[in-house]
């Protein structure tokens, strides 16, 4: 058997994880000027001199920013610190025109904190957060192969962001997955955060190191930076892990790096050595004021948390009833657990999930639309369900009207009559019919009741046929089953 993770064939390791995840908020305008937040695709065209960095430029702070950090805060079980402060944190780069970038390094503004993660044996594990913290984002480095040259767009410069700080409590790459997941989840959630990784709303930066068991003193770390698929984060840890262990098993020393995932040659590679704190020469902000928060804020931001991934997770299993599998799949899309949630306030029938997951998405996949763009409404789902689950018509027919639905947007009910799917229900005009059929066929009535059961198929089958498919199925094997006995 082929091991889970490349770990598995290093008994004698074991590997720490730390997670930095920056994430852009969703704001209006950006942090410290007034510059519209949204990605633009021309080059340099979403600049001021605020975020240029131009001299004699003041920042403006963005309040929504601090309402943002607040909700993120509570979502993830920190600790909001009533005053905060930024600071500068220097560094020459070309995308970073004021040679600092504005931070929180010495007091942010969420403290502690943890992110459940659910593991793949259905325990629990609280990834436990160092901090939150407030900070702009740089401008976007663009390098040309063709020409050798290198471009600068300071279009996403002064970008807010947060960072988000985890203690080394990770210990795998499908641990970490499933702590971005989870992370990424809780900001869209609570909507301050597209989780776009492609334009880099969602950015991860993993710290790794590897260590023999039993050692106290953490490995030598490396940084994984700039990945923006969960499943190349994921290939890059495997990835370090080996490089690292196989470095220390041939008597070298890993150094403290930054290293970039290719994803072509499937290898990391080096990007820089990696700066200490003191390298950054950090002080406080002399243009900006102290962020205060006080208990009424922070009350008034915690009455805006709505259910957050987990919980939902959790509520989908022990309240409706739903695997795993199919919770994991409502809580990561949500509009679609929205759909479901609609739909489940209806009718309580079980096989909503399964309508949904198979029915609705197919139909949503074969026709190329958008769940908002269905004339399938949760209402109209549910209707379709309880049709069937009622037995006023057959699941031959509830899939009939669905289709029906999906195309015209008529209500279920009007497509029974319209059709003529109503299911015949009556016993006695069920039983008038089996009767009939009995009759008609006296020599596979007696070969049934010389031992050869497989005939009631058979039975059921012409039923079926001499109703036109409007039969009961139930009503009319339990009728079969008595006339036959």
């Amino acid at each position: 058997m082929q091991p889970v993770s490349v770990i598995d064939k290093y008994p004698n390791y074991e590997v720490v994880i730390g997670m930095e995840v920056h994430v852009q908020l969703a704001t209006k305008t950006k942090i410290f000027c007034a510059c519209v937040n949204e990605v633009i695709k021309d080059a340099n065209r979403n600049i001021c001199e605020i975020c240029t960095g131009q001299p004699g430029s003041l920042p403006v702070f963005n309040r929504q920013v601090v309402q943002y950090a607040v909700l993120a805060g509570l979502a993830v079980n920190c600790n909001i610190n009533k005053v905060s402060i930024f600071d500068r944190k220097h560094y020459f780069y070309p995308d970073l025109p004021k040679a600092y970038q504005i931070t929180q390094q010495y007091q942010p503004i969420c403290l502690n904190g943890h992110v459940p993660i659910r593991l793949a044996d259905g325990a629990t594990k609280n990834v436990r957060l160092n901090r939150i913290h407030i900070e702009e984002d740089a401008g976007k480095n663009v390098h040309s192969g063709a020409s050798n040259e290198s471009f600068v767009n300071l279009n996403r410069a002064g970008t807010p962001l947060l960072e988000i700080v985890s203690e080394p409590d990770l210990s795998s790459a499908e641990e970490v997955k499933a702590y971005l997941r989870e992370l990424r989840s809780t900001m869209q959630y609570l909507n301050i955060c597209s989780g776009n990784m492609e334009d880099g709303a969602f950015r991860a930066d993993t710290n790794i190191s590897v260590r023999k068991k039993g050692a106290t003193e953490y490995g030598t770390k490396c940084e994984l930076k700039n990945i923006n698929s969960f499943k190349f984060i994921g290939d890059a840890i495997e990835y370090e892990i080996e490089r690292q262990i196989e470095l220390v098993e041939d008597g070298g020393k890993v150094r403290q790096e930054t290293r970039l995932w290719d994803s072509k040659n499937k290898c990391t590679i080096i990007m820089r050595s990696k700066e200490e704190a003191a390298d950054y020469r950090f002080f406080q902000d002399p243009d900006l004021p102290l962020i205060e928060v006080d208990d009424a804020f922070i009350e008034n931001m915690r009455a805006q948390l709505p259910e957050l991934p987990f919980q939902k997770l959790e509520r989908l299993m022990s309240k409706n009833g739903l695997t795993y599998n199919e919770a994991e799949i409502l809580v990561e899309d949500i509009e679609l657990g929205k759909y479901y949630d609609e739909a489940a306030k209806i009718s309580s029938s079980k096989q909503i999930i399964n309508w949904i997951l198979r029915d609705v998405l197919g139909y949503l996949k074969e026709h190329k639309i958008e769940l908002a763009d269905s004339k399938v409404t949760p209402e109209k789902l549910a209707a379709i369900v309880e049709l069937a689950e009622t037995g006023k018509i057959n699941n031959h027919a509830a899939k009939e009207v669905f289709e029906a639905v999906a195309l015209t947007g008529a209500e279920p009910q009007d497509v029974v009559k319209q059709k003529g799917l109503e299911q015949i229900g009556s016993f006695d005009e069920l039983e008038a019919i089996v009767k009939k059929i009995l009759e008609d066929n006296p020599a596979n009535v007696t070969a049934y009741q010389s031992g050869q059961t497989k005939l009631f198929g058979f039975f059921v089958g012409e039923a079926m046929k001499r109703t036109q498919g409007k039969g009961n199925p139930k009503v009319l094997s339990e009728i079969l089953k008595n006339l036959l006995s």
